[in-house]
Parts: structure tokens; sequence; C-alpha cells
């Protein structure tokens, strides 16, 4: 069977081979992002989805910019479930490790801002899949790296077609495929706390007489007890630190026997999380001692969250030149974080939990001192009598849109020419319906009172967002050059809505103002990439980008925040010797405006959006992959690969020393001062692999080294917020500081044992690696410690 589309041809060969999705002859090299995702490690899967990034490790090579492509072999070597974990060998790519287990990740590329991951625009399978990708994209869901088949990563060049967080680049989680033939698969992972993981699926397409009809059926399952432990006491036994996940899909596809060539997908997916899961961290000295220790006082932490996608697509052909691919898409998602928020001394005064684990004392409501230092410290460990102030952060979002895109390609002699042409229509929002309880504690920590309130009392409002979205570009080829031009314009329509949070007034949850507002943004770039022969690509490019506030910081009457921009610059080129060689080198260079920091205390904002200032960044990206068992013909492969990135990220004018409305500044950009360091950039980041593959056998080594990084934009190593106090002076912070530098060594192993059966174990952090990884949201955390891992896949 054939079937062709304008820019699809795709072949069924015999046997159990995956079809086979290529370039149709009327496009241009530079419209490889559209063709399908090759099947790895010899998959029988296929995807007809033209919204991929790359269409495949053949289309990076196309592509005006640099880019990666993490295909399901390599996500299966080190049964990697955090993304954070999955990325180590992109250049260019940071992560701020949070919970250890890429729940709630904080991704960064080429040094924008990693805060929730709210400066990237990330999707699965090419929708946007953030909370509210315009009213709050901070990242409290993500896909599932565990389910994925791929991942795909773009960086500078990705400002044209991908909104609305251009400034960082792009993270599109590619979720598995339907089966060309009858096929699936069972995983079964077993590890260390507790750990148990299932992934399955089916899929198959049959033919009918009206055409072909695919299904696909996957499960994904996780648990775990948690690699942290709670305090106790008489009353208090302790508790769990982990989560269980579960999460369904289904995908349908229809492709009519007759008519034009098109075809028809549905997807519908469920996530259930439940994680016991906290803001607070440790004090240093506490951490040195026992970093997977957590304190009493977070025994009531917990966040349940439900996430619903779905999506109908349909790609046409329109002629022998021209294809229109339109999609219909429905999220929402919902959280309610029951965690500790502040300690409070009774008789009167409160404290940070940064600032009490700093050693801050109590601060009674005009700003002087209450009780005694330490003594907040003493309540968060349950040694002092006080109150536990616990808010749970309970939000509803929504989003949803239509998009199209519209190729047609253009032979004119010796020059080619792939237009593109998208259109979206997209609203979301965020609900926050918000109150806090107070648990009252003797001086050993046992809760001996709750004061619990109404739901809507601490915080009550929707932030809403309308955009329509529009891009073009042109692909125009000419003798190996391709240059690719194109700009993109976005118009935001933002609603902020307050309701009232005073239960005995006639206004509680009722609307009591309005506020609107609209932002137009622009972002014009150019790329190109130019075949040299032999192998080798040049490419390079220059775009803008631009990050957008969120509906509240936007329309603030007293400081409304704008939107971040930045002019980004890169410069590269790639090499490729018949797989068996692959090297990539790039030097970029991105000025920010108007850095955006999050209105979210896991970002370590201040509850409100602001600008912190202007930012440079430049560096250096390495790439590289040598098989000389491939190269050479030995029977085996002995894979071995190379990642490193320098990155300069400075400050490049100084940050207000009064935040909002004159008031202290919370963020830890506080104490910027032109050339200081941007926190949580690492300045040398270098991973290493290397591997021996035979026919049922196979071993791999990873190793992984960062350097130290500043927790905060004042560049000291002290747990002090330069204005964080009373009258704008320093006061107690451990959010300021310094992160430890670490090295970390995995190792795997996989045996096959019966065709299609693979035994697998292996061992993460194998050296025992006890590094602070982050100090925010509240305080140093660690990072994962050595976890052992055992399972078995069977594919059929």
């Amino acid at each position: 069977m054939r079937l062709k589309f304008k820019c699809f041809e795709e072949t069924r060969p015999r046997g159990r081979s995956a079809r086979l999705l290529r370039l149709g002859a009327g496009c241009a090299a530079g419209l490889a992002a559209a063709a399908v995702l090759s099947a790895q490690g010899g998959s029988s899967v296929v995807e007809l989805d033209p919204f991929t990034v790359f269409g495949g490790p053949e289309g990076v090579v196309f592509t005006p910019g640099a880019g990666y492509l993490i295909g399901e072999r390599e996500l299966e070597i080190h049964r990697y479930d955090n993304i954070d974990q999955a990325i180590r060998r992109v250049p260019g790519a940071y992560f701020r490790t949070e919970d250890g287990y890429g729940l709630f990740p904080n991704i960064s590329f080429r040094g924008v801002g990693s805060m929730r991951t709210s400066n990237l625009t990330v999707m699965e399978d090419g929708i946007l899949s953030a909370p509210a990708p315009y009213a709050n994209p901070s990242a409290y869901y993500t896909p599932t790296t565990g389910r994925m088949r791929g991942l795909e990563i773009l960086k500078g060049s990705s400002q044209v077609k991908y909104g609305p967080r251009t400034t960082g680049g792009v993270l599109n989680y590619l979720s598995t495929a339907i089966p060309v033939e009858g096929s699936g698969r069972v995983a079964l992972t077993v590890g260390e706390n507790q750990e148990l993981r299932f992934h399955g699926y089916y899929g198959e397409v049959f033919a009918t007489e009206a055409g072909e009809v695919g299904v696909l059926l996957e499960h994904y399952f996780r648990r775990t007890d948690g690699f942290k432990s709670i305090d106790t006491n008489a009353t208090f036994g302790g508790g769990s630190t982990g989560f269980v996940k579960n999460e369904p899909m289904l995908k349908l596809s229809f492709t009519p026997a007759n008519g034009p060539a098109q075809r028809f997908e549905l997807k519908v997916g469920y996530t259930d999380l439940v994680a016991e899961e906290t803001y607070l961290g440790l004090t240093t000295e506490d951490f040195r001692a026992d970093p997977h220790r957590r304190y009493i006082s977070t025994q009531f932490d917990r966040i349940p969250t439900e996430q619903w996608r779905s999506y109908l697509r349909h790609v046409i052909d329109l002629g022998p030149d021209t294809s229109l691919l339109s999609t219909v898409y429905y999220n929402q998602f919902s959280r309610a974080w029951y965690k500790l928020h502040d300690v409070r001394r009774i008789g009167g005064g409160a404290a940070s939990l940064a600032g009490a684990l700093a050693g801050s004392p109590f601060y009674d409501g005009a700003g002087a001192v209450a009780g005694t230092e330490g003594e907040p410290l003493a309540v968060l460990r349950g040694e002092a009598a006080g109150i536990w102030r616990v808010r749970d952060n309970n939000r509803a979002y929504k989003s949803y849109g239509v998009e199209s895109i519209l190729r047609h390609s253009v032979d004119a002699g010796a020059v080619t020419h792939a237009l593109e042409f998208g259109a979206r229509l997209h609203e979301d929002y965020e609900d926050r319906f918000q109150k806090q309880d107070d648990h009252t504690v003797d001086a050993v920590g046992n809760v001996i009172g709750v004061v619990r309130r109404q739901s809507g009392t601490q915080d009550n409002r929707r932030g809403t967002a309308r955009a329509l979205a529009l891009y073009a570009k042109d692909s125009i080829s000419w003798d190996g050059l391709t240059v690719v031009p194109g700009i993109r314009y976005e118009r935001i329509r933002y609603t902020d809505e307050r309701r009232g949070t005073d239960p005995a007034s006639p206004d509680f949850n009722q609307v009591t103002s309005v506020r609107r507002g609209t932002m137009d943004v622009v972002a014009p770039g150019v790329g190109a990439t130019y075949a040299m022969g032999h192998g080798w690509t040049a490419f390079g490019g220059v775009h803008r980008g631009f990050s957008l506030p969120s509906p509240g910081a936007a329309v603030n009457p007293s400081n409304p925040v704008s939107e971040e921009t930045s002019v980004g610059y890169e410069l590269g080129a790639r090499y490729d010797r018949n797989g068996a060689v692959r090297g990539e080198a790039v030097v970029f260079w991105t000025e920010f405006s108007d850095l955006i920091v999050p209105d979210n205390i896991g970002g370590a904002g201040t509850g409100v959006t602001e600008n912190a200032g202007d930012v440079r960044t430049r560096g250096l990206e390495l790439a590289g992959t040598f098989d000389p068992g491939l190269l050479h013909s030995w029977g085996f492969r002995n894979p071995y690969s190379l990642a490193y990135t320098y990155t300069d990220a400075t400050i490049r004018s100084d940050v207000s020393a009064s935040g909002t409305s004159g008031g202290a500044v919370e963020s830890i950009f506080a104490g910027g001062a032109r050339g200081n360091r941007l926190p949580y950039v690492p300045r040398h980041q270098i991973s290493l692999g290397a591997g021996l593959e035979f026919e049922r056998f196979g071993v791999y080594l990873d190793a992984f080294y960062v350097a130290s990084t500043y927790a905060s934009a004042n560049n000291s190593a002290e747990e002090v917020n330069p204005f964080g106090g009373p009258d704008l002076g320093p006061v107690p912070d451990a959010r300021f500081g310094k992160n430890d530098a670490y090295f970390l060594l995995d190792v795997a192993a996989h045996y096959e044992v019966l065709p299609g059966v693979r035994l697998k174990a292996g061992v993460q952090n194998l050296l025992d690696r006890e590094y602070i990884a982050s100090r925010i949201p509240h305080g140093p955390r660690p990072g994962h410690p050595p976890f052992f891992h055992a399972g078995l896949t069977w594919d059929f």
C-alpha cells in the first residue's frame, strides 16, 4: 500500500518493519520538520502527525538552528522518568532539581529563567501542555517522560513558529504512536523505596471498506514511597514522601479510502497524581548531616492533581503542492497543594520559611522583632510551641483552541520555496480559590489545635488570556543553501477578575473588580543552513523572542509588567558520517530585556510578577557521538557521546532595591548588580557516555558534571537577602547562597532472554553524591540518592 500527501510519502515495507514517511519530491528540504518521526530502535510504529518539530533524525540536519532529538532507544537505556535526567545530554539545556523526580521541573535553555519552566514553549505532540500557557505557564503539570517515545528540543530558531514563550525555545514531548500492525509493549520496573512502574500499550490498524482505522490503548503507572523521611514524635509516626501516578491514554485514527488524501486523529489522555511533596528544605547544617530529612512541620504537605488532554487533528492534501493541517484541542488541569506556608508565634509575630531556616526571628506586623532568634526554626523542627500556617493553593486551569497550518511549495527552477502560514485562536485561564489553616503545636511538635478557614478567603480570582497568534515563513532553497525568513505576531487580551475574600461580607466570592488590557508582540527572524558537502552543514540565525506576563501582572495598575524580549544570535556547524560520527558546535549570544520573575514562590518570586532588568547570555555548545563499532563494521556497537556547554550569563542592569510599591524585594533577584551572574545557570556543564552493544546484551555508563551556581542575583555565599527586611534592610534568607557542584555516574545493562523480551537493571547516582541541588522554594534541597532498579520489557 502507498499513500501520498503533498509533503508525505508513505510506504509500507513487507514484514513487521515500520511504515516510513519521507519528504515528497515537491517539498523543499526546509520542510523536514513536517516529516514523521522515524521509529527508534526498531520499534514498529509510525506517526502521521506533522506537528513534530524536526520530523526525525534527518530533520535536525535541515534545521536552521541548534536542535536535539532524544529517541525512544536513548530514553530506554537508563529508564529515565525524570525530564531533568533525560535532557542531560543536550548542550545548552540546564535544570534545577526540586523534588528529585522531575514532577515539577525547572528547565532553562541558554540562560533564560528556569522558574517552573515558564520561559519555554512546552508541548506534547505539538500541543501546548502548560496548565495555562498564557495566563500561568508554571509547570505544576508536565508530561511524563517515562511514557514518551521521544523528546524534541529546539533553541535559537524556534521563535517564529512556536509560542507564546519564544525567548527560551521549545520542548516537545512525543507520545506513543499508533502501530502499523498489531503490536504492543509491557514494561515493568521495580526499585528502591518501594518503586513500581508499569507501562503497557497495544495498538493496531484495521482495514475497512471506508478506510483504515487505527487504535491505541496505553496505561502508565508509577508509585514510590520517596527517598526522604519526616521527623516523628509521640503523636506522629511518620509518613510517605513519595507519590502515585496513573495515566491512561486512547488514540484513534481514520484514513479514508476514497477522496483526497487525508487523515484524522483523536487523542484523549488523563493524568492523576498524588504527591506527598513540600516546599520546605533544610538548614544548611541539617542538610550536611542528613540531606534526606524532612521536618515534622511538613507532615500535612500534599498535592493532588488531575489533568485531561485531548485533540482532534486533520491533515488533507489540497493539491500536488498544498496541504492543510488543522487541530482542535482542549486541556484542563486542577491542583490543590496543601503545604506549609510560614510559621507564627503564639501571641503575635510571623516568619517566612526561608527566613526561619537561616535563623531569622519572628517579626510583628510593624516589622519589629518579636521573640528570639532561632525561635521560628525551633517551631519548624517541632522543638518549640507555635503555629504552622498551611496554605491550600487550590487552583483550576483550562486551555483550549484551534489552529491551522497551510503549507505550499513552489518550484521556480533552481530556486524552491516552501511557504508556511499558521494561525491559532487560543484561550486559557487560571482560577484561584485558596485558603489557609493554622495548626497550633506544643513544645514537642504535637498538634493541639487547628483553625480551618473557608476556601476562597486567602485568594479568590481568575486570570484569563485570549490570544490570536499568526506566523509566516518561507524556506528558500538554492544549490545547497536554504534561507528561512519568518515573522510571528500575537495579540493577547487579558482579563483579571478579583472576587471578595471576606466570608462575612456580601461580596464574598462575588466579582469585586475587573481589569482588562491588551498586548501586541512581534517576533521576526531569519535562519539559514548551507550543505557544504562531505557530511558538513553550516547554520546560523538572528531571531527576536518574547515571553509574556500573567493577566494580573500585565494589567496591574500600580506596577504593570512588560513582556520580556530577546534578540538571539547563533552560528554553528554540524557533521554526520553515516551516523557513526556526528558532531555539532554552536556559539550563541542572546540579549534579554525586562526579564520576568514569575509570581510563584516555587520559582523564588514574591507572589507578584516583576521585571528584573536586562540580561546577556553567551556561550559555546559542543555535542558529538562516535561509534567505532558501526564505523568499522565490528559486528557490535561501541557508542560514545559528549555534550559540553560553556555559558556566561550576566545581569546587565542593576535590580531595583525596592519591590512593588516600594516594598521589600523578596525575590532571589534582590541585590542583583550589573555584571553579576544569573542564578542557577552553571558556567560549565558536561555529559559523557559510553556503551557496548551486542546482539543480545548491552551495558552503558553515563557521567554528568555541573559547576557550582549562585542561588541569587546578588552573587553572595551568605544566606542573606540584602533588601528583604524592614526598611529594605538585610534579613536572613536560606534561598540565598550557593548551590554545590556535583558529579553523577549512572550505569545500566540489558539482556535479551527471548526474542522481544529483555531484562534490564541499573543504578543511578552510583557514587552516592550528596549535594545542594537547589535553594528554592525554601532552603537547601537534595538531588536523588543512589537508586537501584531492575525490570523486564516485552515487545510483541
